[in-house]
């Protein structure tokens, strides 16, 4: 019952419902704290310690928790502690890009128990809700898992995504833009979504290098430049949920035609296809690079990681072209640092693994429009959970959500 998509809070009576929500609270509990003793339990849910056994025990026989041995004493028996099952349940997190979606399995531990699936859609797919149930059937037969004990599905995708309503609106066709409903209705479970950058800066806040920090900013800098903001230790959505898109304030006069149908915006140079475009242009130009083989024999498109790869054996036309990327992405952070004064700023995604050549350029440019004062106090960091920050962010997102005592 407690988890029960059909079940309803309002159909409980005062004391029925007073034991779910504590209950769930206990269960928020081991999840952001891990094991925990009964004593600890009853500081945090304010209940009597034979009200907090009660509840233990009756967790314990529906195994959603179970006994994690003695912990330390000040005096006295030592107390028995408690936290999550691993087994209890399970969440499908998925990790959408512009052309291709990742996703993955996770536990109540935040531990992957299967592999990452890559599957071929996007935002405006039609079919999105078919793939999506497909992939997740087969990761779900592959390792064995009971359907039933899967809890829900969290979802982080590119574009102006309303996480409260469940609708993205940079989906192309209005019709499919309730994506939220879509999932629900094919899964029959608890959904999450959320834009992608800010499900990264909360995977960077739980478990990367913006853990402790309270005023923090990540970037996902790859096709697009997202930008995730936490403010006072929370994700910053503001008044619509869109807050955050760097990708698209204008930094050129008539420069070119952004995807978002205006010109000059900083993703067009200061992204993946602003590099590649360089590429292209240096060698059509025929600058001298170990680029121009890759090219030129036709066998396939140039990549992020071509570049990066050219760069660190010594490629001049390379380093200057990420060189110039750093620059025109530095001059978009110097505004945030300014308006924000964030205390440290990780950078993730395909170009943040260009480091040094990247980094140089964005302090150089930082050191250009910045003031010193200020900027001088935000650390510039690369992630090291770049692959999985959207991942573990729409896991954990999805966690708290399936543990609030206010699901309805």
């Amino acid at each position: 019952m407690l988890f029960n998509v059909d079940f309803k809070i309002a159909d409980l009576s005062g004391n029925e419902l007073k034991k779910y929500r504590h209950k769930k609270r206990i269960l928020r509990l081991l999840y952001k704290h891990g094991n925990l003793s009964a004593p600890q339990i009853c500081k945090h849910i304010n209940v009597s310690l034979p009200t907090a056994f009660t509840l233990l025990n009756d967790l314990v026989s529906s195994e959603y928790i179970v006994s994690k041995g003695v912990g330390e004493s000040k005096g006295g028996r030592k107390p028995l502690l408690y936290g999550l099952a691993k087994e209890s349940l399970f969440v499908i997190a998925c990790d959408m890009g512009r052309y291709l979606t990742r996703m993955t399995i996770f536990n109540t531990h935040n531990e992957q128990v299967t592999s990452i699936i890559t599957i071929e859609t996007s935002i405006d797919d039609s079919e999105l809700e078919d793939k999506l149930y497909q992939s997740a059937n087969d990761l779900i037969k592959e390792y064995n898992i009971p359907y039933q004990k899967i809890f829900g599905i969290g979802i982080d995708m590119p574009g102006l995504v309303d996480s409260q309503r469940g609708i993205n609106y940079t989906i192309k066709d209005e019709s499919l833009q309730k994506i939220e409903e879509r999932i629900q209705q094919k899964f029959n479970k608890l959904v999450c979504i959320d834009n992608d950058a800010r499900m990264q800066a909360f995977g960077e806040y739980i478990f990367g290098k913006a853990k402790g920090k309270n005023e923090a900013i990540v970037i996902n800098w790859n096709w697009g430049i997202g930008l995730g903001i936490i403010i006072h230790g929370k994700i910053y959505k503001g008044t619509s949920g869109f807050a955050g898109e760097l990708s698209h304030l204008k930094m050129v006069d008539n420069g070119k035609l952004c995807i978002c149908g205006k010109t000059g915006c900083l993703e067009t140079i200061a992204s993946s296809h602003a590099l590649i475009d360089y590429a292209n242009e240096g060698i059509e130009n025929n600058v001298v690079t170990q680029l121009s083989s890759i090219v030129k024999t036709g066998s396939r498109k140039l990549t992020v990681e071509d570049i990066i790869g050219a760069a660190n054996l010594g490629d001049e036309f390379s380093i200057s072209i990420l060189s110039k990327i750093g620059m025109a992405l530095g001059k978009g952070l110097s505004y945030i640092i300014q308006l924000l004064n964030p205390e440290i700023i990780v950078l993730s995604g395909k170009l943040a693994k260009a480091n040094q050549f990247v980094l140089i350029p964005i302090q150089q440019s930082l050191n250009k429009y910045c003031l010193q004062k200020i900027s001088s106090n935000s650390e510039i960091v690369i992630s090291d959970i770049s692959e999985s920050s959207g991942l573990l962010g729409v896991t954990a997102t999805l966690y708290h959500k399936i543990f609030s005592d206010m699901i309805t």
